[in-house]
């Protein structure tokens, strides 16, 4: 703490003022500004007109004449500084718009105030301040040491009229008064900047606060609920315990926060105008003559270096994976900011600082887009529809009708984020709608796509990315240039809540590409930003997208002093995991070379659509096949009248004639065997008459038969797929008594389903085995075998269910990745390899491109350095980022030594050694205040290197305890 002058109650030092008597004059004020008169008893039915106007300036202004008095009757209570910017002005009230089109609107006189402080402030302080605040920055040595405390009078070149202001200064421990004589050409925040001090006004303001409290109480406030009442309040009881007490009540609060919002303006602006210098000496996007550049925009490198901060993506090194990033996306509704009661707008001016939120411009553009009972496939599909409905109806987020935040007492409802996958915010979007609307996914997408390079592929990761795909595809959202780039993915978390086919394809796990990316970087981030919900609640609009930005810039911060311990990390990781696989997967007996197709049979089995059940399913059976006949028989005629064709010798080419004949063949051959498998799964023979089977009851109960087995049959699968998965996240982490009870609560749930479902099959079966004793079934006709209920989900390899005896004549055996347990390991084991070889090379080239872009960076900071060598503020600020440069360089070697690099790179990093030695000097012997060095005690920190070894398996935990609530039970029901 400083220790500063003696200490002065300033309170006790303001003067009385001696009343005073003036003559009244007239003035022209606005209507808003007139003293309304109070009316008599028993007249709240009358009107009372307001003054009348004298005035109407363009855009509808209306002036009115007061008389005032200047007698100030108050004798307690000094006169106010005419140009006290704490008071509202008449030149403040009136205000012009420039722009025809801009809404007429007739503020109050604090609110219209508030927005000329806030164009003064945007449009010419802050620009101003930005060199004086790098200047007081270089020689503060970053605000470690106060330049001399000295109120040196600055020259006016202009021979403007001077005024005299009394500030008061609050610094840690004391008060202080200043009195400054300020004019145009010097003002008052330019001359308090150069004392340490930021105003808290733009023009004459009655507090300022050192700068070495406002950056702490910046640092502080993105680290905790930002709450500046109870800041300024226990500023207040700390002072006046030492005998500083301010002359006014309660209006530290609302000072104090205005120069810390505008604080955090210029630092923002300040630290945005170094890179700038900086990454003008970067290298270009584009070689020499290249239309198409060779990096993403600058603005994605700076975002995520690891992701986007490859030199030339043109250029191969060998290592081309199938997926160029990952991004996950998702949407928080507890962001939500209350709507005015009072309907008011324009309270709430934008701040001049870069955001990274989507513009509603965009968003708007977007939500303009158009968009518009057999199980199927949709286009460019790979699993059923009947899938995707479960998928969607499982989710809320699937469900843009429902609302999740009212928009009657919400104006913001939520935000919906694009993350990389290192955690890094691309884009943030507001949301205005009661439900999670697709476009607010789309817009982010598409913000994306414009400043990648155009041969780039993504992969994206929702949590109902195989709604999103669909959407995409039916309503053509996307350009096909960008959607033919993007692979759909859902989370980790969220996989449990899809049906199984779904999780076939859209799995990260089973999906080529994504290595072990879980696609939670959104989650994490929410509960990041959770401390901001109760301020952000009741905040205006730009403010809270402020505080939003403000606190993604400081996890930027965190994030970027981490890469190196987030790499190293995942490559322990994954090793970790594929030693353990490619060990399991050894002891299996079990060919290689079967696995991968067994997989892929498994995936085409399980991804088709299912049968259902109809009331004309036999007739339109039989109206297919009398159809194939047709068929069948004029193929018959045309093979036959070529063949007669090709015998007299009327071709004029021998070789085109041949290919078509065998063309004819080939195709009579295909359409032949299709019909004799739709007959053999109706059960008749080759000379049964089709046209006495139409309305036959015991086909129309063979084929409900069929359905309802196939579904069964399909659900089974699902439950023991799924209740693997459980048994393989609670291994090894819970005992067998919580195994068992998760087990039930998340599967049992939707067993009284498949009951149902053996129940109607038995039904259907005893109905067939009636017709058949009755003489009323086809002859030849087998009777099906029921199935039992007793060990049904035990899937046996014997079981009944797999039997088609008297439904289609064929026995089936269950497949190899069904029935053999060892082969169904063996799936496991391989996919979790192929994963694990994804991640390893992807790490490998995420460690190349971290120090490619370090090299880059040192390189244009160095250049700067040289081109503002004349400039001692900037060279200091270029220094400083150097050593920061330096100490994330050692950071960052000792934490990715281990990991091999995808392509041949120098050793150096960029900095010099001497560089590098002295960053670590600082980093690794950090020193305290009297020169010794600091010592900590290891055995009180709180997570150890065996607790971040167990994070997988804490992970799954939570993985698994929560899959029930993302599923809708009542999908799997069956309408009998």
């Amino acid at each position: 703490m400083d220790g500063g002058p003696h200490p002065r109650n300033i309170a006790s030092t303001s003067t009385p003022a001696t009343p005073v008597r003036r003559h009244s004059q007239q003035m022209l004020v606005t209507p808003s500004m007139v003293k309304k008169r109070r009316k008599p008893r028993g007249s709240n039915t009358f009107h009372l007109p307001g003054p009348p106007p004298v005035l109407v300036l363009p855009g509808r202004q209306y002036f009115t004449q007061q008389i005032a008095s200047n007698t100030n009757p108050r004798h307690d209570v000094p006169p106010s500084d005419p140009i006290d910017q704490d008071r509202p002005s008449f030149y403040d009230d009136v205000h012009f718009f420039s722009d025809p089109s801009a809404p007429r609107s007739f503020c109050s006189n604090g609110r219209q105030k508030k927005f000329n402080q806030w164009q003064r402030w945007s449009n010419e302080v802050i620009p101003s301040l930005i060199g004086p605040y790098l200047t007081y920055q270089c020689k503060s040595s970053s605000l470690r040491h106060r330049p001399v405390f000295q109120n040196d009078h600055v020259e006016c070149t202009a021979s403007c009229h001077r005024k005299t202001l009394e500030v008061t200064c609050v610094f840690f421990n004391y008060l202080e008064v200043l009195n400054i004589d300020c004019c145009p050409c010097a003002p008052a925040p330019l001359q308090l900047l150069k004392l340490g001090l930021f105003a808290c006004a733009p023009i004459a303001p009655s507090l300022a606060v050192d700068l070495r409290v406002l950056e702490l109480v910046r640092t502080l406030f993105v680290r905790i609920t930002p709450n500046t009442t109870a800041w300024c309040e226990a500023l207040e009881v700390f002072l006046t315990a030492r005998g500083y007490k301010l002359s006014t009540k309660d209006n530290l609060c609302r000072r104090f926060s205005n120069a810390y919002h505008w604080y955090s303006v210029l630092v923002t602006n300040a630290e945005d105008h170094i890179y700038s210098l900086i990454s003008q000496h970067l290298p270009s996007r584009s070689l020499g003559d290249e239309v198409l550049p060779t990096q993403p925009s600058n603005y994605l490198r700076s975002r995520c270096p690891v992701c986007f901060g490859m030199q030339d993506w043109q250029k191969d090194h060998g290592s081309r994976l199938k997926l160029d990033c990952h991004v996950c996306i998702d949407a928080c509704f507890t962001q939500k900011r209350s709507a005015n009661s009072r309907g008011a707008d324009g309270l709430d001016p934008p701040n001049p600082t870069r955001s990274v939120f989507i513009s509603d411009e965009e968003v708007a553009r977007m939500e303009a887009h158009p968009e518009g009972d057999e199980d199927g496939y949709e286009d460019g599909m790979r699993i059923p529809v009947s899938t995707l409905d479960a998928c969607g109806e499982s989710f809320l987020a699937a469900d843009e009708k429902r609302e999740k935040a009212s928009t009657r007492f919400f104006a913001d409802t939520g935000i919906m984020a694009l993350l990389c996958r290192h955690d890094c915010v691309l884009w943030l979007v507001n949301m205005t709608s009661a439900g999670e609307k697709q476009y607010y996914a789309l817009a982010l997408i598409k913000k994306l796509f414009e400043h990648l390079l155009p041969t780039m592929t993504v992969g994206i990761l929702y949590d109902i990315a195989c709604q999103l795909k669909r959407s995409c595809l039916k309503y053509q959202l996307l350009e096909q240039g960008v959607l033919s780039r993007i692979v759909f993915s859902i989370s980790v978390f969220h996989a449990y809540g899809h049906q199984w086919p779904c999780q076939l394809i859209y799995h990260p796990r089973k999906c080529e590409g994504f290595g072990l990316s879980d696609g939670e970087g959104c989650e994490r981030l929410w509960s990041a930003l959770k401390m901001l919900i109760p301020p952000l609640r009741v905040s205006g609009y730009h403010q809270c997208l402020f505080v939003l930005n403000a606190q993604v810039r400081h996890l930027d911060g965190k994030n970027l002093d981490t890469f190196g311990e987030w790499l190293s990390r995942r490559w322990t990781r994954c090793q970790t995991k594929k030693s353990s696989a490619e060990h399991a997967l050894r002891q299996l007996s079990v060919d290689e070379a079967n696995i991968r197709p067994e997989w892929r049979a498994q995936v085409e089995h399980q991804t088709k659509p299912l049968s259902r059940r109809s009331k004309t399913n036999n007739d339109e059976q039989i109206s297919k096949i009398l159809t194939l006949e047709r068929t069948l028989s004029n193929l018959d005629d045309s093979v036959h009248a070529l063949e007669m064709q090709l015998c007299a010798g009327n071709t004029l080419n021998i070789v085109d004639f041949n290919l078509r004949l065998t063309d004819e063949r080939t195709y009579r051959s295909k359409v032949t065997d299709t019909l004799r498998r739709w007959k053999a799964a109706l059960g008749i023979g080759q000379l049964t008459d089709l046209q006495q089977l139409r309305r036959s009851i015991f086909l129309q109960i063979r084929l409900d038969a069929q359905a309802v087995k196939a579904r069964l049959r399909e659900r089974l699968r699902q439950r023991k797929f799924e209740i693997e998965r459980f048994e393989r996240s609670y291994r090894q982490t819970v005992n067998e008594h919580k195994l068992h009870v998760h087990a039930e609560a998340s599967i049992q749930r939707r067993n009284p389903t498949i009951r149902k479902l053996v129940s109607t099959y038995n039904n259907l079966c005893g109905k067939l085995i009636d017709l058949i004793r009755r003489g009323e079934a086809p002859a030849g006709a087998i009777a099906p075998h029921s199935i039992s209920p007793t060990g049904i989900f035990q899937l046996d390899v014997d079981d009944d269910i797999w039997q088609d005896v008297g439904l289609d004549g064929n026995d089936m055996a269950p497949p190899a990745w069904l029935a053999d347990e060892n082969m169904r390991a063996a799936i496991k084991f391989q996919l979790e390899v192929d994963r694990c070889n994804e991640e390893g090379a992807r790490i490998m080239r995420e460690r190349c491109v971290l120090q490619e872009w370090t090299m880059a960076e040192w390189d244009a900071l160095q250049e700067a350095r040289t081109h503002a060598d004349e400039n001692e503020d900037l060279c200091f600020h270029f220094d400083l980022r150097a050593r920061l440069l330096s100490g994330l360089v050692v950071h960052w070697q000792s934490q990715v030594r281990p990991i091999p690099c995808a392509w041949p790179l120098p050793d150096s990093w960029g900095p010099t050694p001497n560089d590098l030695a002295e960053a670590a000097n600082m980093y690794y012997q950090p020193s305290c205040l009297d020169g010794t060095a600091a010592v900590y005690d290891s055995e009180n920190d709180w997570e150890s290197d065996d607790e971040r070894e167990n994070d997988e398996l804490i992970d799954e935990l939570e993985e698994a305890a929560l899959a029930g609530a993302y599923m809708d039970l009542d999908s799997d029901s069956y309408d009998i």
